[in-house]
C-alpha cells in the first residue's frame, strides 16, 4: 500500500472515531463546542504522529515481553511535552480540555495504532498512518463539536451565529446530545461512503484481520 493511501484510509474508511468507534471519551466529552473539538483533535495527532515514529524506529529494539509498557512510556513522553506547551501557550484551551488531556495517553486509537502498525512497520509509513488517523480523529471531532455548539450554544468557534433571543437547544451539550450527534455522524459518513456490512461476522469482519495476532491463531486453527 502507497504511503498516500495509508494517509487517506483513516478519513473516511477506517476512520477511528466512525468506523472503529476508537477514542468514544474524549469524543463525547470535549464535543460541546468546535474549539475544544479541534483543539483536542490536532493534539492527538500530534501524539499519533511523534509515537508512531518513534515506536517504528524502536521496533527491533523493543522486546516483545514488554512492548505495551514500553508503547505506553513513549506515548506518555509526548503527551506530556503537549500538555505543557498548551499550558503555556493556550491555557484557556488547557483549562477546557482538563483531565481528557493527560489521558490521550491510553487512547484506545493511539495504543492500537502503535501495535497493529507502528510496531510492524517502517518510519514513513507509519507517520502516514498517524498523520491520516490523527486528521480522522480530528475532523470527527470536529463535525461533532460543530453541530454540537450550533445548536446547543448558537454559536461556531466563539463567534455568536443566533440571536440572543432564540434559546439555544441544550439538549445538545449535555451527554444524550452527543449519543445522539455521534449516532447522526456516523450514519451520515456511513452513507457518503456507501460502507457496505462485513461478509463475515466476528474477527473475519474487521478491516484490520490481516495484521491481527489473532488472525493468525485463527489461520493455524484451521489448517491444523
Amino acid at each position: 500500500m502507497s504511503n498516500f493511501k495509508e494517509f487517506t484510509k483513516g478519513l473516511i474508511k477506517e476512520n477511528p472515531t466512525l468506523v472503529t468507534l476508537l477514542g468514544m471519551c474524549p469524543t463525547l466529552a470535549v464535543t460541546v463546542s468546535a474549539s475544544n473539538a479541534i483543539g483536542m483533535g490536532l493534539a492527538t495527532t500530534f501524539v499519533l504522529i511523534c509515537s508512531n515514529m518513534v515506536i517504528s524506529l524502536l521496533k527491533n529494539v523493543i522486546p516483545k515481553e514488554v512492548r505495551l509498557p514500553c508503547y505506553i512510556v513513549i506515548i506518555a513522553g509526548f503527551v506530556t511535552a503537549v500538555e505543557l506547551l498548551l499550558k503555556q501557550y493556550l491555557p484557556s484551551l488547557h483549562s477546557a480540555l482538563g483531565i481528557f488531556l493527560p489521558l490521550i495517553t491510553v487512547n484506545c486509537i493511539i495504543l492500537g495504532r502503535a501495535e497493529v502498525f507502528a510496531g510492524k512497520n517502517k518510519i514513513i509509513p507509519s507517520i502516514c498512518d498517524g498523520a491520516g488517523m490523527g486528521l480522522g480523529f480530528t475532523l470527527a471531532l470536529l463535525m461533532m463539536g460543530t453541530v454540537r455548539e450550533i445548536f446547543g450554544s448558537g454559536s461556531w468557534f466563539g463567534i455568536q451565529l443566533a440571536p440572543k433571543s432564540l434559546d439555544p437547544m441544550m439538549i445538545f451539550i449535555m451527554p444524550a446530545g452527543g449519543f445522539f450527534v455521534l449516532g447522526c455522524v456516523i450514519a451520515f459518513v456511513n452513507k457518503v461512503a456507501r460502507k457496505k456490512p462485513p461478509k463475515e461476522m466476528g474477527c473475519k469482519g474487521c478491516p484490520h484481520y490481516e495484521n491481527c495476532g489473532k488472525a493468525l491463531e485463527l489461520k493455524e486453527k484451521e489448517e491444523g
